[in-house]
This record gives structure tokens, C-alpha cells and sequence, in this order.
């Protein structure tokens, strides 16, 4: 078991005790078990009993507690407490905005079990009677629930992307001639909502009927030419075809319907049922070659019409990697094992930008502490040349748009990456004079997840986004595309205007941990999609080109 996998169940079981009213001092320690747990470097379900009780943060009793969770996969005093409580309250403590003491008087005051009544509740203003609830409260749970329901069968790319993992050797076992992923997830979307492959087969009845032997995958509708099911309760579609005829379908799935429609005038005339590659059949249209995550019915037609479509960015065009956290802010590996593990990687440089000291939540980093980390870099630069750390910092965007720290601290940092963390509840004319405050501070190098989104989980503020890139191009501010799965925020859609302004991207992990480094394979991902060449993508560039770019802007804050 993984530790967020602990982590999770812990908290889950904090939230049941407080929410049936047991000792807080037990509360506080089953959720501050499951905090370390989460930040954690050591693998927690590796260690016996005696181990778990020297973890810091955990102690003898948590420690009995993880110890009977590692050895039989659950806690007893958590599925008691889920016995004694409603399915539909427990999916509650899910919504963001209420806790367990909010929960428990939706659940016993109001007689509310389920999040369909508590939503129909918030139509009926049923909420603002309750103690302790407003209707602002309630207009919050009610926006929350309408969100969570929107996304009801979609996946983020990389819980498709496992998903995928598991049910490709089940596909392969039913040994079709041919099997290609289609659709949304072949073209890297950033949510996926089904999964879909191509199968060239003699014989769809026998493929049919050895993947159903599969108790996960079940059929919903079957015909000659196509399977619809479900794999552990997502939607799965199966085109089938002759195997010549492979390259044709694959094409007629995974293109979005509006590339398609753009398709037909360059297709008419021409029989490719038969093609025996995409190449062929954009060749024959008159067209260079679309790749497969351009096909979205944007301007990808327009480009190959003129040979104008790039050589898009690939993951070994990636020189270094910037805008990270190791534990002198909310990060879970030192400096220095942050720094070895990216060189060992194979990267060239790495961006060291903690959290600054705002960010109380995250141990944002004090004048003081700024002073020994840079020391420490100092001293790692020296020793693990060639590879170069940058002294950076993330800096919060202040509510008023402005910058943590005096200009003196500011200067003192190769690259400052400025985000913003509080207050997001803001009107769109609110976050575009916050954000363009920040980019004009001249000692901003990349303005950081532009729009603060969490998909599927937190649309993000509104931000005008022709006038915030129109600000980074006149400031010759680059703009992050934040590589973690959760965020892909800048979104791709905007990125070509901002390459059209001459405003560079930077595809950053902002990795808390080690691993958090391989997030860059998804920033990727959505930066094809974009069409992001190499030459625009900043930490594709050189060290010695970093090196010189760095220099040029922050001479001009001297």
C-alpha cells in the first residue's frame, strides 16, 4: 500500500471520529499521523510494528493502527465507524468547504443522508437555517456539488493512462490481428471520457467473448462493427475492422468530430478505406501530416495546407527542470537529494523554488532561511558542476498583486516564479490587475499556473487570457505550463496565442518529491498538443541559453 493510500485512510478516519463527536486529542493525532504519513519518504508498509512506532508524528497507537492496516488491509475501528455511518454522509467529507462539525449538522439536525438531498436542500435555502451556515455557505456546497456532478465519468490523463494499463494486456490476450488506442486519449486530451481502441480481427464474436471472461469489462451494446462496455465502471468503446482497413478507421476515430467535418473537402474523390498509413492519407488529401494529438479541428488543417505544422517537443528535448520544492518549504526530499536524483535524470540544471513566506501553510521560507539555503546551493553547485541549481523561489502573489519580499531579497534569486495560492475567489477584472501587477514586477522570470485550476476539482479563477500573455510578452515574463496531472495549467488552447506574441513556456514539474520529476512526461503531452516546439519551451534551452536569458532580464532590475 502507497502511502497516500495510509494517508487517506487516516484522514478518512479522523473525519469519522470528529464527526461522531470521540476524544479530540485522538482526532489531532490520527490527522497529524496521516499528514506526516503523506509527506513522508519512507515507505510506511515496509516497516514492522517496532519501526512504525519511531516514525516521527506517528506514535504507539497510530502505530497499531497502521500496523493492523498493512498486515489486513483495513483498520477496525474505521469500519465500525463506517457501519455506524449513512454511505451518502461519508461521501460528504469529500466536499471541499464543509468538515465533519458542518457535516454532522447536515446529517443529524437537518436529517440529510445524501449529497442528491443535501444538493436539493440548497435549492430550498433548507441550509441557511442551520447554526453555523450562511448563504454564502450554502451558494459554496451548491456550486461544489453542481461541479462534482458535471464530472461524473471523466478521468484525468493519467488515471486514464492507468486504467489503460490495466486493460491493454487483457485486449492483447484475446489476440487480434491488430489494437490501437483511439479517441480522446490518443490525441493526449487532458480529461479523458472513454477509452477506445481500434481492433482489426477475423473474428470480433471470439475477441468478445475472451475479454468478457475479463469480470471487470462488461458489455453494454455489441454489434458486428462496434463493442461498447464498461471497465471497472468507465466507458469503453471497440471499433472493429479488417485488418486493411485499419489505418481508415483508425483515422475516422481519432480525430475530434470538428477535424473531421474540416477533413471531408480534402478527402472527397478519394477512397482510402484502404490506406496503409495516416501518412498516406493526408498525402493524398493534399495535406502534411497531422499528428495525432493536433487533431482537434483548430488551426491544424490551416497549417498543413502550408507545410506549416512544427516539429513539436519531445521529452528528451528537456534540458532541465524548474520551479520545485524540497523540504526548506512543503517538499518531502532534501536539497541535496533533490538536485542528484535530477542530474541522474539526465538533466542539465534544476530550478530550486520553494515556497516563499506568505505561504505559511507551507512553510514558506523566511529572509533568514533564504540566506542557508542559498548557502547550501552554493556549496552543491561546486560539487556536482556541471550541473547548475538556480536559487529561485516561488513567489506568492499577494492579494494587491504584489510580490513577497523587498527588491534586496528579491534580487537575490536567479529566477522568481510568481503564483498565486490565497484568495482565489476573485472576479475576472480582480485577477487580471492581480496578475498583471505581478508580471510587471520586473524581477517576475515566469508567471506560474496562470489560472490556479485543479481539474475535474477547482475550476480556477477567470483570468482574460489574451491580456495577461499581451502583458508577459511586453515584460518578457514566460509562462509556466504546470506539468502536474492535477494541473496542466497554463491550458493548451492558449498556448499558441502566446507563442504568437513571442512569449516563451516553460513545462515545470513543480515536484514536491523525487518522482514528481516524471510529471514533466505529461507537461509534454499537453504541450504537443499545443504545438510546442523546442525553441519556445525555456527549459528546452541550454544551460549556457538559460544562463544568458536569466542574465539579460535580471540586469535590467539592477
Amino acid at each position: 500500500m502507497e502511502n497516500k493510500q495510509i494517508a487517506r485512510t487516516l484522514r478518512l478516519l479522523s473525519q469519522l471520529m470528529e464527526l461522531h463527536e470521540e476524544n479530540s486529542f485522538k482526532i489531532k493525532s490520527v490527522a497529524n499521523a496521516a499528514f506526516k504519513i503523506d509527506k513522508s519518504a519512507v515507505k510506511i508498509s515496509g516497516l514492522d510494528l517496532a519501526a512504525l512506532e519511531k516514525v516521527d508524528g506517528i506514535g504507539k497507537s497510530i502505530a497499531q493502527k497502521v500496523h493492523e492496516l498493512n498486515t489486513t488491509g483495513r483498520i477496525e475501528e474505521l469500519v465500525q465507524l463506517l457501519q455506524l455511518t449513512p454511505e451518502g454522509v461519508v461521501s460528504m467529507l469529500n466536499i471541499k468547504g464543509i468538515g465533519p462539525k458542518k457535516i454532522q449538522i447536515i446529517w443529524k439536525q437537518l436529517e440529510i443522508e445524501t449529497i442528491g438531498e443535501l444538493y436539493y436542500a440548497c435549492n430550498e435555502n433548507r441550509l441557511i437555517e442551520a447554526k453555523g451556515f450562511g448563504l454564502k455557505t450554502q451558494e459554496e456546497i451548491k456550486r461544489i456539488i453542481e461541479f462534482s456532478m458535471s464530472n461524473v465519468g471523466k478521468l484525468l490523463y493519467v488515471q486514464a493512462e492507468e486504467l489503460l494499463n490495466r486493460l491493454e494486456p487483457i485486449l492483447a490476450s484475446a489476440q487480434a490481428e491488430r489494437i490501437a488506442k483511439t479517441g480522446e486519449f490518443a490525441r493526449n486530451c487532458e480529461i479523458v471520457e472513454e477509452l477506445a481502441f481500434v481492433v482489426a480481427t477475423k473474428n470480433p464474436t471470439n475477441f468478445i467473448a475472451k475479454i468478457s471472461e475479463n469480470e471487470h469489462l462488461l458489455t453494454t451494446e455489441n454489434t458486428d462493427l462496434q463493442w461498447n462496455g464498461t471497465f471497472d465502471n468507465f466507458i469503453i468503446k471497440i471499433y472493429f475492422c479488417p485488418v486493411d482497413e485499419f489505418e481508415w478507421t483508425l483515422f475516422q476515430t481519432i480525430g475530434s468530430p470538428k477535424h473531421l467535418e474540416l477533413m471531408q473537402p480534402f478527402l472527397k474523390g478519394h477512397n482510402l478505406s484502404k490506406a496503409k498509413s495516416q501518412e498516406e492519407i493526408y498525402k493524398t488529401a493534399g495535406l502534411q501530416y497531422i499528428p495525432f494529438e493536433l487533431r482537434e479541428g483548430t488551426s491544424e488543417i490551416e497549417l498543413a495546407k502550408e507545410h506549416k505544422i512544427p516539429q513539436l517537443i519531445g521529452f528528451t528535448d528537456l534540458k532541465g527542470a524548474l520551479h520545485n520544492h524540497s523540504t526548506y518549504s512543503d517538499g518531502i526530499h532534501s536539497l541535496r537529494e533533490m538536485a542528484t536524483y535530477c542530474k541522474e535524470l539526465g538533466y542539465e540544471y534544476l530550478g530550486m523554488c520553494d515556497h516563499s513566506k506568505s505561504a505559511f501553510y507551507a512553510n514558506g521560507l523566511s529572509e533568514e532561511r533564504i540566506f542557508k539555503q542559498h548557502a547550501e546551493i552554493d556549496a552543491l553547485n561546486k560539487e556536482l558542476a556541471p550541473f547548475r541549481i538556480f536559487k529561485g523561489i516561488e513567489s506568492d502573489i499577494l492579494y494587491d498583486g504584489s510580490l513577497d519580499y523587498s527588491d534586496e531579497i528579491l534580487a537575490s534569486f536567479d529566477l522568481v516564479v510568481a503564483s498565486v495560492h490565497s484568495q482565489l475567489k476573485m472576479t475576472e477584472e480582480k485577477a487580471n490587475s492581480r496578475l498583471i501587477k505581478a508580471i510587471e514586477n520586473p524581477f517576475t522570470t515566469i508567471l506560474g499556473h496562470p489560472t490556479g485550476r485543479l481539474l475535474l476539482a477547482r475550476t480556477g479563477y477567470p483570468i482574460n487570457h489574451k491580456l495577461i500573455i499581451d502583458a508577459c510578452a511586453a515584460n518578457n515574463v514566460i509562462i509556466e505550463l504546470n506539468a502536474n496531472p492535477l494541473r496542466l495549467d497554463m491550458d493548451w488552447r492558449w498556448i499558441n496565442y502566446a507563442l504568437s506574441k513571442d512569449v516563451m513556456i516553460s513545462i515545470n514539474p513543480d515536484a514536491h518529491r523525487k518522482e514528481g520529476f516524471h510529471d514533466m512526461f505529461y507537461g509534454v503531452k499537453v504541450a504537443q498538443k499545443a504545438g510546442l516546439t523546442k525553441e519556445m519551451c525555456f527549459n528546452a534551452l541550454s544551460l549556457e541559453a538559460v544562463l544568458d536569458k536569466l542574465e539579460t532580464k535580471n540586469s535590467k532590475t539592477v
